[in-house]
C-alpha cells in the first residue's frame, strides 16, 4: 500500500512539473470534490479526458470529458455564487484534450494564430465553435454556470466547450434556470460549503453530422457541509426535450444514473444523506 501512495505521489508530482492537467484521477485538484475523492467510474465513458479546468493560472473547476462523443460527463465545483462584472462570452476550447502539453483553455483563434493548431487538430476529439452554429431549439447549455462561480476569472472559465452540452433551449432558459438560479441559492442556505456535480447522460442523437451527442437527461448533485459535517444532499434532473426539472434525493438520483448506465453510481463517496 505505501508503495502505491508513494507512485501516486511521483506521478502528481510529474504532472505538476510538466503542467499536464488532464489526468487521471483529478490527482493536481482534488479540492473540487468533498474529501478530495471524484465520483466512481461507473460514468466514465470508453474514451475521458480528466481536466482540471485551468485558467488565468489558476484551477477553476473539474470535468470528466468524453472525447467519443465531445460532451462532457460531468463538471464538478464548489458553489460560491458572487455578483461581479459580467464575464465576456469568449468561448475557449481546451488543447489539453488533444494531448498537447499547453497549460490552460484558449480561444479557438488563439490556438491557431498562436501555437500553431490547425482546426482538424482542435475537433478530432473534442466540439468546436462551428458544431453548435445554426442549431434549432438547442442552447450552449452549461454544467458549471458562471452564476455559481465566485470570481470574474472563474465565470469566465465556465465558457469552454468541454463544460457545455445541446441543451433544450425552453429547458435552458426555463425550469433549469430556475433550478440554478432560485432553487440552489435557497437550499444552500446556511451551508459553510456546496460541493455540486453537474452531468449530462448520452443520448441516441446528434448535432453537426454526428460530431456532439445531445445528451437525454441533465441532471446535478449537491452536498452541503455545515463547518466539516455534510448534514444535507440532494439532486434534480431534467429530460433534455422538455421544461421540467424534478427535484429528487441523493439518493434517488445515484439510483436512476445507475440505470441509465447499467452500473452502480456513487457521486459522493462520503456520507452526505442519501434520503
Amino acid at each position: 500500500m505505501l508503495g502505491l501512495l508513494l507512485l501516486l505521489q511521483v506521478l502528481a508530482s510529474c504532472l505538476w512539473l510538466g503542467h499536464s492537467t488532464v489526468e487521471t484521477p483529478f490527482l493536481i485538484c482534488p479540492q473540487f470534490f468533498y474529501d478530495g475523492i471524484p465520483p466512481n467510474n461507473a460514468l466514465n465513458p470508453k474514451n475521458p479526458a480528466w481536466i482540471c479546468q485551468r485558467f488565468r493560472n489558476s484551477f477553476r473547476y473539474a470535468t470528466l470529458y468524453d472525447r467519443d462523443r465531445r460532451i462532457p460527463v460531468y463538471s464538478a465545483y464548489i458553489f460560491q455564487p458572487r455578483n461581479t462584472e459580467k464575464p465576456p462570452e469568449w468561448w475557449m476550447v481546451e488543447p489539453q484534450v488533444s494531448n498537447v502539453n499547453l497549460k490552460e483553455m484558449e480561444r479557438e483563434s488563439d490556438l491557431i494564430a498562436q501555437h500553431h493548431f490547425t482546426l482538424d487538430q482542435i475537433e478530432e476529439s473534442q466540439a468546436v465553435l462551428d458544431d453548435y452554429k445554426g442549431l434549432k431549439d438547442l442552447d450552449f447549455g452549461h454544467l458549471n454556470p458562471s452564476d455559481h462561480m465566485e470570481s470574474l476569472g472563474s465565470k469566465m472559465a465556465t465558457f469552454t466547450l468541454t463544460n457545455v452540452v445541446p441543451q433544450d433551449s425552453s429547458l435552458n432558459k426555463g425550469q433549469w434556470n430556475i433550478y440554478q438560479s432560485k432553487t440552489m441559492p435557497k437550499m444552500t442556505k446556511g451551508c459553510t460549503t456546496t460541493y455540486v456535480i453537474t452531468g449530462a447522460v448520452p443520448g441516441s442523437t446528434d448535432i453537426a453530422v454526428g460530431r456532439v451527442n445531445r445528451p437525454s437527461h441533465i441532471w446535478s448533485a449537491a452536498c452541503c457541509l455545515v463547518g466539516t459535517e455534510p448534514t444535507s444532499a440532494w439532486g434534480a434532473i431534467a429530460e433534455n426535450k422538455k421544461n421540467e426539472v424534478v427535484t429528487i434525493t441523493l439518493g434517488e438520483l445515484e439510483e436512476r444514473l445507475t440505470n441509465f448506465y447499467g452500473r452502480k453510481v456513487i457521486l459522493f463517496e462520503k456520507p452526505c444523506p442519501r434520503q
